[in-house]
């Protein structure tokens, strides 16, 4: 079954409003759609199901079966098989074998601005034993009848049609279909085979369509290793050094090695558990008989869905004790042997359901809820995303001077969606529209477009290629407010930072509780158990790349596959790998955030040193009225810091921020360092790249461990000045301290305060080029840095 689009010019009755562009903005806005802003009906908010996207109307055809078709082989054989043609365009059923009464139950779409004829034909064919086709016969319908007879919105029931020959004459065989005009709002529209996602092979035709999947619910496996009992070495003289293996899937962990006979481990390991709770749970001891080489003294299994479960911080449950039962030993007969004494191991398991298992990282993740469903709250609101078109996309293929069959994929939650793949063409256009619950304002949604490389009978092996991502914080969104625009689809390669076009996308916010929203900002980000019982840091990082792995087997296993690739992009696999870009990133992000301290400094150094007096005497008269008036310093803070806000309101965002390349500095990386940035491991290349690399590294690291090392020193001198390190400089600070406590308390506060004040306002006629007292005395203060010279 496919789509084959005849030889000729294909017209189009596309018409696409030029936007205008802001050059203070790195993507265009466009205004919403004409359904999006023809809202409100009658007074009443009445939202259509696709009123943030264009209205797009298809031709459906749904051919459902055919009977009394006539054997017209003389091998008596019948393979039917429908054939709809429609101007340039030809959708083909597939072909029943040995079948005289036809149940296709397909159906296709036809986009009406593509339509190139006011007549559809439907003909219906059988493949005889030569190969060749022969005509049963046809059914004709003229399209502006079936424009004005059909509703638009729902599927129409289908009647059966007398076929005709050529001659207009009544032949024998029916065939049973209905043909309407409807939009992507129609039901039928996810099933159908459209003609803008046309592909000549059979077996690939389920990658071109729309679908939505969701994640398997995952659980965090809690076990506890305790002790195990009566150990017995295959040699019976030697003790066991005994260690615990578990296995759930392809997740393994092992214990530490103890030797004893009867050894207590302790030790807790978490592992990641899917639905359906199919998994066998594998407890193997090891005795490490050697370097290298381990024995296994016993076996246990057990189900998951044989552990209880628990869902709040509740008591954990009971420890059991296991047989492990030996390995048969296999008799003359080929029967086994089974000991009647085994040895036992105390293990506790634990499913934990009041947990949130991590497949992103926190930053970017898009759902903090339980696992369990018993434990989640009401949404919030409405996240509705649609996904209109693309433009300027960069040809992926090189095939027919250069094509992109481009599809797009938007998380959010547990639920994924693809759109359908429109082949051959750099300026797609999708138009569906989705929705999502919101359980939580400060989460991320992810849009990524991406280019189909299983079509046309390509390779397994292929995989699609990515165009651009774009996220999107909902916490930035204002809600009931519709915000469209195009947004950058930039992608890194060992070339540099490439744009490949742009993503139209229409988003809305509906707040449904406005009280549950904002109590969400005073509330923590995870459940209650990631605080009370917090999971190991070491085990995080592991548990969330089996969470990402697990996910991605199972989407892509589904029956329209989600490629592993696509999966492991939109969840930011490759996020903790080294990159010294990143790395330049967050220490210029650093940079900027000390930035306002530093500026602060030099305002305060300006105003000390009199560079302008003006400001200066002003300062001078405030902070004598402060000193006398020192319960205004407090409101005099906060109202400055209100009317900081209320100037700010002015220059607030207008739509959510777009991927910054340059905030990541993709756009200045050297190509060597996104070389090795984008090389995968492990590595094979030459020697002499990897020891340059290496001494970069080292060259960076070094003034990295630098810097954190003078800023541990500052802390370390700072408290030196009290721990008599330097008995001298501690004697001075206490002697000090001394006299200031007596000072200020025979002295009124404000006339210390004016003291200060003025000293350190003192005019420049008044200061020496040498640094001050207090800044020497505290330089000469030791640190914990003299111990580690000789290390």
């Amino acid at each position: 079954m496919h789509f084959a689009k005849a030889a000729g010019p294909a017209t189009s009755g596309m018409h696409m409003e030029i936007p205008k562009t802001n050059p203070e903005s790195p993507w265009v806005e466009n205004s919403p759609p004409i359904a999006a802003r023809r809202r409100y009906r009658g007074g009443d908010k009445k939202l259509s199901t696709y009123d943030l996207v264009e209205q797009m109307h298809y031709l459906y055809v749904n051919v459902v079966r055919a009977k009394n078709l006539p054997v017209m082989d003389v091998s008596g054989s019948l393979n039917p098989f429908v054939e709809m043609k429609l101007g340039n365009y030809k959708g083909v059923t597939k072909d029943l074998e040995q079948n005289q009464k036809g149940v296709w139950k397909q159906i296709f779409a036809f986009s009406k601005e593509r339509l190139q004829s006011n007549l559809l034909e439907v003909t219906v064919k059988i493949k005889n034993s030569g190969e060749d086709e022969l005509i049963v016969g046809r059914v004709l319908f003229d399209l502006s009848e079936v424009a004005i007879r059909v509703p638009p919105d729902r599927p129409l029931a289908p009647k059966w049609y007398k076929l005709e020959d050529n001659k207009r004459d009544k032949t024998k065989g029916e065939i049973r279909l209905a043909v309407w005009m409807g939009t992507q709002a129609d039901e039928s529209f996810p099933e159908a085979w459209h003609s803008d996602a046309h592909s000549t092979g059979q077996s690939n035709l389920s990658t071109t369509r729309s679908k939505v999947y969701f994640s398997p619910k995952l659980y965090y496996l809690r076990v506890n290793v305790l002790e195990a009992q009566d150990l017995v070495a295959s040699d019976k003289g030697r003790t066991p050094d005994a260690s615990v293996r578990i296995q759930l899937g392809n997740q393994v962990r092992v214990t530490r090695p103890k030797r004893t006979r009867n050894p207590i481990w302790k030790e807790e390991l978490m592992y990641v558990a899917s639905e359906p709770l199919e998994d066998l749970i594998i407890v193997s001891v090891e005795d490490g008989v050697g370097a290298g080489k381990d024995e296994i003294l016993g076996k246990a299994h057990i189900q998951v869905s044989d552990v209880p479960s628990r869902h709040e911080t509740s008591k954990l449950p009971d420890p059991r004790w296991l047989d492990l039962q030996k390995p048969a030993l296999a008799e003359e007969g080929g029967e086994t042997k089974k000991e009647k004494f085994s040895s036992k191991i105390l293990v506790g398991f634990c499913l934990e359901q009041g947990y949130h298992v991590l497949d992103e990282s926190t930053s970017m993740s898009s759902d903090f809820q339980q696992s369990s469903n018993h434990l989640r709250k009401s949404n919030i609101g409405i996240l509705d995303l649609g996904i209109l078109s693309a433009r300027n996309l960069l040809p992926m293929k090189s095939k027919d001077d250069g094509t992109t069959d481009a599809y797009c994929v938007a998380k959010y939650g547990n639920k994924w969606v693809r759109t359908r793949t429109l082949l051959d063409t750099l300026t797609p256009r999708w138009n569906e529209q989705y929705a999502w619950e919101v359980y939580d304002p400060c989460t991320v949604i992810k849009v990524c477009v991406f280019d189909n490389s299983h079509i046309d009978g390509s390779k397994d092996d292929a995989k699609d290629q990515r165009i651009g991502m774009v996220r999107i914080r909902l916490s930035t969104l204002r809600t009931d407010r519709i915000y469209t625009h195009y947004y950058p689809l930039l992608v890194l390669s060992p070339s540099g930072l490439k744009k490949l076009g742009e993503l139209q996308l229409a988003l809305r916010f509906t707040c449904t509780a406005w009280v549950n929203m904002v109590t969400q900002y005073g509330k923590p980000l995870f459940p209650k158990m990631h605080y009370v019982q917090p999971i190991p840091v070491k085990h995080i990082d592991w548990l969330c790349h089996h969470a990402q792995q697990i996910i991605a087997a199972r989407l892509g296993r589904s029956e329209a596959p989600l490629r592993r690739e696509t999966v492991e992009y939109m969840l930011d696999v490759d996020s903790h790998r080294w990159s010294l870009r990143r790395s330049k990133g967050s220490f210029f992000r650093v940079m900027s955030l000390l930035s306002g301290v530093i500026a602060v400094g030099k305002l305060i150094n300006d105003i000390s040193t009199w560079r302008n007096p003006v400001t200066t005497i002003i300062v001078h008269v405030l902070f004598l009225i402060l000193v006398c008036y020192p319960d205004l310093i407090l409101p005099t803070i906060f109202l400055y810091l209100f009317v900081i806000g209320i100037w700010n309101f002015r220059f607030r965002p207008r739509h959510p921020p777009p991927m910054n390349a340059r905030l990541s500095h993709a756009d200045v990386t050297h190509p060597d360092e996104l070389d090795e940035e984008l090389y995968t491991d492990p590595t094979s290349i030459p020697e002499d790249i990897v020891r340059m690399r290496y001494d970069r590294l080292r060259s960076v690291a070094g003034r990295i461990q630098t810097v954190i090392g003078d800023l541990a020193s500052l802390g370390e001198m700072a408290q030196a000045m009290l721990s008599w390190n330097d008995p001298r400089a501690t004697a001075i600070c206490t002697i000090f301290l001394l006299i200031w406590a007596v000072f200020i308390y025979v002295t009124p506060l404000q006339v210390v305060a004016v003291l200060v004040g003025l000293y350190f306002l003192r005019h420049p006629w008044f200061r020496n080029k040498i640094h001050a007292v207090p800044a020497n005395f505290f330089k000469r203060l030791p640190s914990k840095s003299d111990g580690l010279s000789c290390l």
